[in-house]
């Protein structure tokens, strides 16, 4: 029988577009909730001793995604009580979304496109797969994307907001759900 964690002891698992903030509200998130926080492409380019894009380079993108499902899919399954970021195609993994949505809380970030692509030139040179692309290809991913994203436990729309905003509507939604979801008490 597979061991599947209560509620309140699932990690919760931030998912969205490159870019959108994943990695620093979860940072936030972390203190906040004081659990670890794992960012999923650091723990690859730690583990491999070389930046994302270095791996992209040097083993290809098909090697760099079968590395990132072996590495969220333990950390959904065999991890408790974390906070992860996974990069923007990850979840677009079949495999990946499953672990989650069974093993974690999903939580997507959401920016529109014209917030989204404000922060474009600040995140392109260290996204690989936005290299030699068009505007109108950076687009057309992202909307393609949108889609994956929608399968979550709970979705923050973050245009208008900063870090801690994010973190602390996430933290709300987080206890509304754990209260809703909490066993009654037996008599």
């Amino acid at each position: 029988m597979e061991n599947i964690p209560s509620l309140r002891e699932r990690n919760i698992a931030l998912v969205g577009f490159m870019g959108v903030g994943k990695s620093t509200i979860g940072e936030r998130l972390s203190k906040k909730l004081y659990r670890d926080f794992i960012d999923i492409d650091q723990t690859i380019e730690e583990t491999y001793g070389m930046a994302i894009p270095d791996i992209f380079q040097e083993k290809g993108e098909k090697e760099f995604r079968r590395i990132e499902k072996d590495i969220s899919i333990d950390y959904c399954k065999n991890k408790r009580l974390k906070i992860l970021s996974l990069g923007g195609g990850a979840y677009a993994q079949d495999d990946i979304r499953e672990a989650c949505m069974k093993y974690c809380i999903v939580i997507s970030l959401h920016l529109t496109w014209d917030s989204w692509k404000d922060r474009l030139n600040l995140i392109i040179d260290s996204r690989p797969v936005l290299h030699n692309k068009s505007m109108e290809e950076i687009e057309e991913l992202f909307q393609k994307r949108q889609s994956t994203y929608d399968v979550n436990s709970f979705q923050v729309t973050t245009d208008q907001m900063d870090a801690d905003e994010v973190a602390d509507e996430i933290v709300r939604l987080l206890k509304f759900g754990w209260d809703l979801y909490q066993p009654l008490a037996v008599e």
